[in-house]
């Protein structure tokens, strides 16, 4: 199966925008094909305001999120892989939600080969009185 996580973001972008809140991406700079205003990268990680007055020609598609703002005054063209966003929230109440690290096996629903399983041999119950 594909990631979910192009379906979430579009979702909840939709959302933020129909309640009237500022949607922001949340996003990880160090990412393969992430190209973003690297000064105002902090951490690794860099908040893009997307919301409709902000940028322009906005594409929240299943490989790619695109679009063009100013950044100080400069326009650039933004790129950010849906696998490098962390989070879509509202500025305005922190509302949104954040993803978990992908790791093997999330796409598909089967955990990982080297997923180590606690071994099962009986339940452990304990009286508490």
């Amino acid at each position: 199966m594909t990631s979910n996580r192009p379906y979430l973001i579009r979702a909840l972008y939709e959302w933020l925008v129909d309640n009237d809140l500022t949607p922001h991406l949340l996003v990880d700079a160090e990412k393969r094909d992430v190209i973003v205003p690297r000064q105002f990268v902090e951490e690794g990680r860099i908040v893009l305001n997307v919301t409709p007055s902000a940028v322009r020609g906005l594409v929240l598609g299943n490989d790619y999120i695109t679009f063009n703002a100013r950044f100080g005054g400069t326009p650039m063209d933004v790129v950010v892989p849906p696998d490098a966003v962390l989070g879509v929230y509202a500025r305005e109440n922190g509302r949104g939600m954040l993803f978990p690290d992908d790791t093997p096996g999330d796409d598909d629903g089967t955990p990982p080969d080297d997923d180590p399983k606690p071994p099962r041999d009986r339940p452990s119950l304990k009286v508490v009185k």
